[in-house]
């Protein structure tokens, strides 16, 4: 075990990083010859219909047949309503997936920074209050824009600013019950599997997690053409850790140069066939659609994703 506070460098990391996915790996393709059984896929995705207690959130999401679902109250409320939530969360079989902590807590603006740290500690706080299974936030960006590119993102300093940044979020707020977790990037640490790995092992808190959101590391025609064995990758070497995973799609335009851009599920080339068999060996990790104008086009990217599954013969929980 390394010492807790001890600084590591990213090029170091990705060495123990890239031997431990070896390892992983080949233990993982020695265990192939046992057939993994099928779990259903846990859907969930945001509500439009207004509600006003648990027993009305719970009817809003089973008309939508989600078994998943965004933390449906925000930090400020009280411990009461928090604990009636996630009883009837607990009664209808539905797992509170994840709460938002959307903010830049490696900034380059002091104040910008210190504000996002508060609210990862806040919203970090809140998903352990409620036994949601994470809180995810993006690593952050060095740049103007909060979740945006820069030239400083993939330095050396940036690693070690996230590793120290997670910890002290992690070690300030103490949770038992839930998991911080950061969402893979394009352009922002971790855009890959091993890069992940690498953050992981670096940041070394057992209340740290895995957020997986496939699209996002799409970044390239290599990528899209390949993103079914990207999937098994990162399930291959992040699996155990995962948490929950975003679902939506990504469309690789025929203009020069790279365009690649965010679509409804079904619209795109992502492999959902293979994201829903591996999301299928990992009960309870959960499967999140997002950025979706309106209710009809959440009707049609559920409808999509459940019709892949009956394809293949996932089901849904």
């Amino acid at each position: 075990m390394m010492q807790k506070n001890e600084p590591i460098s990213r090029r170091q990391m990705m060495k123990k990083s890239l031997a431990a996915a070896t390892i992983l790996t080949s233990a993982s393709a020695g265990r192939a010859v046992t057939k993994v059984k099928k779990a259903p896929v846990r859907l969930g995705g945001p509500t439009f219909e207004k509600f006003q207690d648990p027993a009305g959130w719970v009817a809003a999401l089973k008309k939508l047949g989600y078994n998943a679902a965004y933390c449906p109250v925000g930090a400020d409320a009280g411990d009461d309503v928090v604990k009636a939530y996630e009883r009837a969360a607990k009664d209808a079989n539905i797992i509170i997936a994840e709460v938002g902590a959307w903010s830049n807590p490696i900034s380059p603006d002091e104040k910008t920074r210190k504000e996002a740290q508060e609210k990862c500690r806040r919203q970090l706080h809140l998903a352990d209050r409620i036994g949601a299974r994470c809180c995810v936030n993006i690593t952050g960006s060095r740049g103007e824009q909060w979740d945006g590119p820069s030239a400083k993102n993939f330095t050396d300093e940036t690693f070690d600013m996230i590793v120290e940044t997670t910890r002290a979020i992690i070690d300030d707020v103490k949770p038992s019950r839930t998991y911080f977790t950061l969402e893979t990037m394009p352009w922002a640490y971790p855009d890959s599997a091993d890069s992940y790995l690498s953050l992981f092992k670096a940041i070394d808190r057992r209340q740290f997690a895995v957020h997986l959101d496939p699209v996002n590391i799409v970044c390239s025609p290599q990528r899209y053409f390949g993103n079914g064995d990207l999937i098994r990758e990162c399930f291959a070497k992040l699996g155990p850790y995962i948490k929950s995973c975003h679902g939506k799609d990504i469309l690789l335009q025929l203009k020069l140069t790279t365009h690649l851009d965010e679509v409804r599920p079904g619209l795109g080339g992502l492999d959902y066939e293979t994201f829903l068999k591996e999301l299928s060996k990992r009960p309870d990790v959960t499967l999140m659609l997002e950025h979706l104008p309106n209710a009809e086009e959440y009707r049609l990217a559920a409808e999509y994703v459940r019709g892949v599954g009956k394809k293949i013969g996932v089901s849904f929980a």
